[in-house]
Parts: C-alpha cells; structure tokens; sequence
C-alpha cells in the first residue's frame, strides 16, 4: 500500500469514526427530545372552586412542634398542615412551639390537660410518647418522626405516621451525580441518627447509580438549631472539592444552603421546597410531606377513621418526592442555573422518572436505614 494510500485510509477512518460518534449523540440528544416534561406539557385549563370548611368546631386538637417555627423546612411544614387542617376541616388547632427536646415532654402532658380530640407530636422521642400514651389511655394521639425500633407498643390510643424518605433521596443523588462538575459530593446532616441516615443512604445509592467513580463525603451538625456550625461545615466541604451538598438538618441546614451560594457551589433542599431560598444555588428539594401526616392525623378524627398502629407512607403514596415533581413543578433553578447544567436537566429528569418506575415497580430498591437499624 503506498504512503498517499496509506494516508486516504486513515483519513477515511477518522471520518467514518467521528460520525459514528456524531450518531450516538444525535440519537442521545433525541432520546432526550423524546421525553416530555409533564409540567411543561399543555393541560386544560381549570377553575379552582371556593369550598366552604365544614363546622367542625366542636372537634380540637394540639400539636406539638420539636423547635420553634422558622426552619422552612420540616418544622413549618408540620405547622402548615395544622393550619390546613384548621382552615379545610373547621376544627379548632392548638399549635405549641417548643424550645427542643427538654420541653417536649412536659409539652405533651400540658396539651393533654386540655382534652383535644388528638394531641399530635412531630419528632418527640419514643419513650415520652409511650410512657404519656400508658398514662392517659383516653386520650388519642398522633405521633410522626417516632421510631419504636423494638417494636411499636400495643396501644388503642397511639397511632403513628412514619414517612421513608429513602427513595425520592435516591432520586435526588440522581441529580446531583449527574450534575456534579467535580465528582465529589456529599450531606451535611442534623444528627447521625437511622432516621437521618435514612435520606443520606438513599441519597449516595443514587448518587453512585449513575456516577459509580463519584467520591461520596458526610458531615454530621450534631443539632437541627446550628446553622452557623453546619456552613463551617459545609464551607470545609467545598473547599475539599465537594461542589453538591444534599442538607439533611433542619434549621441547621440553612447554614448548608448559604455556605454554596457563598462559594458558587450548589445544595440540595430538603423537607420543604427550598428551591427559591436561594435561587440558581438549590438544585432541586427532597420534599418530605409532614404537612400531608398532620392532616391526615387531625382528618382521621374528623371522619371517625382513626386508628391505632403503624402507617408507613413514602414514594409510593405521595408523602415523598421531589419538588420538580407535578404538583409542585419547580423550576427555579432551569431559570437561575448555569448554562452548562440547565442544560443537562432534561436528560436528568428522564433518568429519574426511568428510576421513579422502577422502584414502584419493585425492580430497584433503596436501602432503607430505618429497617436496617431495626435488625
């Protein structure tokens, strides 16, 4: 073969090479086309019709919030379905905000003293709950965010909502391992707890699904009430080289979210949607519905549904999901985003609904914390 042969050959080779190449990512980029984000897709247009809340004021209840009001987050998305609940149902609410752990117990005692209907608690500890429910048998109550990890207790009056944030967290770490530019991230939690580490399992699963060489990173505040401790945190893992951060903390987190939008770099919401606290910074929310387990509790009263035991609701119920999801359709950070990333959300959004399928389906299924800690 001579030289200028020789040449012809490899030039042609190149060429056949780079539009093969051309045809994988055109049929990429179809396949992205392809898909339809459903809170973009047209819908008929509807009326919302005005309901008048039924007289429901002869039925009452308590809650009993774990810190004051004010994370924009799990907190206040508890005290938002109690004030659903007085404004859809017509019963009277009684919303007591606590100073932590130290006052939850009598919290609890003195909400009984007024005999409502049902005493909600969010996220006080089993014992407390237990030991008040033994003592009052007459009184109903409605525990969310308390783990029985030896099993739940055999009483008429104490009916229990745990939501598992495991999966929608799972979805979550999709996001973040296919937008992290430098292959690093990680979260920032309140408290090294099974119910913590139930997002943050969930979340590296997902993560690693679709970036298996990603390096995963934790960090844990040690309290819900410090965001000053969780951005020295949080600033320590960006300057490491983390660019994501799933924040896992409560109050606590909003120290997490400031941290990356100081430093250019990029958080993850959780509980509540936090896309718009800062806007262009928070990918995306893991959205956890405690508003949705306060009503649910206050309604059950109301209907005469209520029941004793264990309801366990996630994914799968519509108590957890993401706040791109419908119903919520998020879509701040497509407007504030960089370029290079905005660009990639069409695809991401594909990979997790092909992920959401899958897990309701049974094919994939997420490590669950919560149950590994009761074994």
């Amino acid at each position: 073969m001579s030289r200028r042969t020789t040449v012809l050959f490899v030039v042609l080779s190149l060429v056949l090479v780079g539009l093969f190449s051309l045809g994988l990512t055109s049929a990429q980029e179809e396949s992205a086309a392809e898909w339809v984000d459903p809170c973009t897709a047209p819908t008929a247009d509807a009326t919302a019709e005005i309901v008048t809340p039924p007289d429901n004021s002869d039925i009452s209840f308590a809650i009993i919030l774990p810190n004051p009001r004010g994370d924009r987050s799990f907190i206040d998305s508890a005290a938002a379905g109690a004030e659903r609940a007085i404004a859809e149902l017509g019963v009277l609410g009684t919303i007591v905000e606590t100073a932590g752990a130290q006052e939850h117990d009598a919290a609890v005692r003195r909400a009984v003293q007024d005999n409502p209907d049902i005493v909600v608690t969010i996220a006080v500890d089993a014992p407390i709950i237990q030991e008040i429910a033994e003592e009052f048998p007459d009184q109903k109550f409605g525990a969310q965010e308390t783990f029985f990890f030896e099993g739940v207790p055999d009483l008429d009056n104490l009916a229990l909502y745990n939501i598992l944030t495991h999966e929608n967290s799972y979805l979550a770490g999709i996001a973040a391992g296919m937008l992290t530019r430098t292959k690093k991230v990680g979260a920032v939690g309140g408290m090294d707890t099974p119910g913590i580490n139930l997002f943050i399992v969930g979340f590296e699963e997902g993560v690693l699904s679709v970036c298996p060489d990603c390096e995963l990173v934790r960090s844990y505040v040690g309290d819900f009430s410090d965001p000053v401790t969780a951005k020295e945190q949080a600033l320590t893992l960006y300057n490491e080289g983390a660019d994501i951060l799933y924040q896992v903390a409560g109050r606590s987190g909003e120290g997490v979210l400031l941290a990356a939008s100081e430093t250019g770099n990029f958080a993850i919401g959780v509980d509540s949607n936090q896309d718009d606290l800062y806007p262009g910074t928070v990918l995306v929310s893991a959205m956890k519905r405690v508003d949705n387990a306060v009503f649910s509790f206050v309604k059950s009263v109301v209907d005469g549904t209520y029941a004793a035991g264990e309801t366990t609701v996630g994914l799968r119920e519509g108590f957890a999901g993401l706040s791109w999801d419908v119903g919520i359709c998020s879509r701040t950070f497509d407007k504030y985003g960089p370029e290079d990333m905005v660009a990639k959300l069409p695809a991401v959004r594909q990979a997790i609904d092909e992920a959401r399928e899958k897990i309701l389906s049974g094919e994939l299924v997420v490590t669950n914390a919560l149950e590994q800690a009761s074994q």
